[in-house]
């Protein structure tokens, strides 16, 4: 019997994938299995992941948009601390739906994942006081081949949670801040990324 369950394109966005492991739990606590080649295999799914990264950022830290440009990456994704509201946006060429994008509150508690093809760029904003996140990539990185664009483009329209501010025309981080009075925290590199039409697609 499988341990996961996979809702296939979430969003009407061919590709992206929600999945549930089963949690086993009694008064112990808890068992599951975070991953599985079967299980994936069974639902559709044939990815060799290479590569797990894992980080920890604290409450406001918004990081994306991401990807690599001639060396993409799938991606899956999930939350062992915390909670993240995680973001995929389809820049395939070919797709009937570029531009648009799908977002998920991944938690420590839903112990969701978050599958997200080659071919799209990723971000995901922490809700919590920290938050730590982990990911498998079916690609090594590569420092050089580093693309991203703007979170805030509003041609792209994503709705952070919590986020409130204004747009100025630019991926800068000031003036905004969660509803909390947390100032939105973005790498230099990630304020400087530009909007959708500007940006690299595949």
């Amino acid at each position: 019997m499988g341990q996961i369950k996979v809702e296939m394109n979430v969003g009407s966005i061919e590709g992206l994938c929600v999945i549930e492991p089963a949690v086993h739990g009694d008064s112990r606590g808890y068992f599951m299995e975070t991953y599985s080649q079967r299980d994936m295999e069974e639902n559709g799914i044939n990815i060799t992941f290479v590569q797990d990264n894992q980080s920890m950022s604290t409450k406001g830290v918004l990081r994306g948009l991401h990807f690599q440009k001639n060396f993409p990456q799938t991606k899956l994704v999930r939350v062992i601390k915390g909670a993240v509201f995680d973001v995929a946006v389809d820049l395939r060429s070919g797709s009937e739906t570029y531009g648009k994008w799908y977002g998920i509150e991944l938690t420590e508690e839903n112990k969701k994942q978050f599958l997200i093809p080659r071919g799209f760029a990723h971000g995901f904003l922490v809700l919590s006081d920290t938050a730590e996140f982990c990911y498998k990539c079916d690609d090594f990185y590569h420092p050089n081949d580093e693309g991203g664009m703007a979170w805030n483009d509003p041609e792209i329209g994503i709705v952070w949670p919590q986020v409130v501010g204004e747009y100025k025309d630019s991926a800068s981080a000031e003036g905004y801040k969660l509803e909390d009075g947390t100032k939105l925290n973005l790498s230099d590199k990630d304020q400087k990324w530009l909007g959708i039409r500007d940006t690299f697609k595949f």
